[in-house]
């Protein structure tokens, strides 16, 4: 045999015993890549069970969702118009009163569905009333304003000081002080219910709610507070405390009040001289005087920070040069949303209450009627109101009428 045949032979008998070696070793391998396959292609299945509770579980989720989905879309609708289309200041009675104030006011207000009244806090002469048919009107829900007398029962009744915390929520705790500047509800209607109805009731009616504000005033009508407490269903005294419900209160009430807040505690009956002649003739008429002049600087710093900061801060935009300090108050009533605004300039010279009430819709509150009263005091301010002026002297004194108290 050849050599070269010799080497072949060997060639192929290694090859051969290569592929053998392969072949062994694929077959041992075989049934356990085989298993593992089969274990990884298995299916888990619930039993019908679980399948129940999870498809019940999936229903109850998608349904909470739909509920919240739906409590941000809802929007109180309201009927009433914002804006009027014809002159609010049509059938009012001017001869009387003050041309500058009554000016500022008119400009003020605009188109804004609503009225203006302006008070000397020091004798309670109507120095402007625009839109009379509003302004003596049966008032309307008071809403936050209501605050104000709220307020002043509990420093009289010694529930509060104006740095007493009340709490307003599980961990949260406000004082009188930040409670009017940011309106809050909550605090309020703790000291509703810490009052209770015949305390509320007795020291409303002493800041003069529940009875006519003017003196012979033509046309006016009387706003109403009841005797006796709203039903707890509907929130009870602290409703009553934190938004006026059940309350009727008009502008000329609101504004004697104030007023009342700006001298240190007399409630004159306010008076609208409607000639030249009766203005001239002017004697203010007290109808009691409130035993509140202590509790005035705790009240009076929520009252400024309301402006400064808080819900009433929208006056600032027009007007910052002097002091004002007030309260608003939002709310609303069948179809119609009402915004109040009391306030009153603490200034040594040109002292006045003004209450911007707004009847209307969506763009009617609270803000809105102290952005007015901005404007307002602007337009006094740039006639030079609340400059010093040479002083007139005046015959007589106040002369008082009905029971002091």
């Amino acid at each position: 045999m050849k050599k070269s045949q010799l080497y072949r032979y060997i060639a192929a008998a290694i090859v051969f015993f290569v592929l053998a070696g392969t072949a062994v070793a694929a077959k041992i391998a075989t049934p356990g890549t085989s298993s593992a396959t089969k274990r990884s292609t298995r299916k888990v299945r619930e039993s019908a069970r679980t399948q129940r509770k999870i498809s019940r579980l999936r229903h109850t989720r998608r349904v909470r969702y739909a509920r919240r989905s739906r409590r941000h879309r809802y929007y109180e609708r309201f009927t009433a118009n914002s804006f009027s289309e014809n002159d609010q200041t049509a059938g009012d009675i001017v001869a009387g009163e003050d041309p500058v104030v009554r000016q500022a006011a008119i400009d003020a207000l605009g188109n804004m569905n609503g009225t203006v009244v302006a008070i000397d806090p020091t004798s309670g002469r109507i120095l402007a009333m625009v839109n009379q048919r509003l302004a003596l009107s049966e008032g309307a829900t008071p809403c936050s304003t209501i605050k104000l007398a709220v307020g002043l029962a509990a420093l009289s009744e010694g529930i509060v000081t104006r740095n007493t915390p009340v709490r307003v929520g599980r961990r949260a705790y406000m004082t009188l002080t930040e409670a009017l500047a940011k309106s809050n509800n909550t605090y309020f209607e703790a000291l509703g219910r810490s009052l209770g109805f015949e305390r509320i009731h007795r020291y409303a009616t002493q800041f003069g709610l529940g009875e006519l504000a003017g003196y012979n005033i033509e046309g006016e009508h009387l706003g109403i507070y009841p005797d006796e407490e709203l039903d707890a269903k509907l929130g009870g005294v602290g409703r009553m405390c934190s938004f006026g419900d059940s309350i009727s209160m008009t502008p000329l009430q609101l504004g004697a009040m104030v007023a009342a807040m700006a001298n240190g505690g007399t409630l004159y009956y306010l008076q609208h001289p409607t000639t030249p002649e009766q203005v001239l003739d002017y004697q203010p008429k007290v109808k009691r005087t409130l035993e509140i002049a202590k509790y005035l600087p705790e009240m009076s710093d929520g009252m400024a920070a309301a402006v400064q900061y808080g819900t009433a801060r929208p006056l600032r935009v027009n007007f910052s040069e002097e002091q004002i300090l007030g309260k608003t108050g939002t709310c609303s009533n069948s179809g119609t949303r009402y915004g109040w605004f009391a306030s009153y300039a603490n200034t040594n010279y040109g002292r006045i209450v003004t209450v911007v009430f707004l009847e209307g819709g969506r763009p009617t509150y609270g803000p809105k009627a102290a952005e007015i009263a901005g404007r307002m005091y602007r337009g006094l301010y740039d006639h030079s109101f609340f400059a010093a002026k040479t002083p007139v002297e005046k015959d007589g004194t106040a002369a008082s009428v009905g029971v002091s108290q």
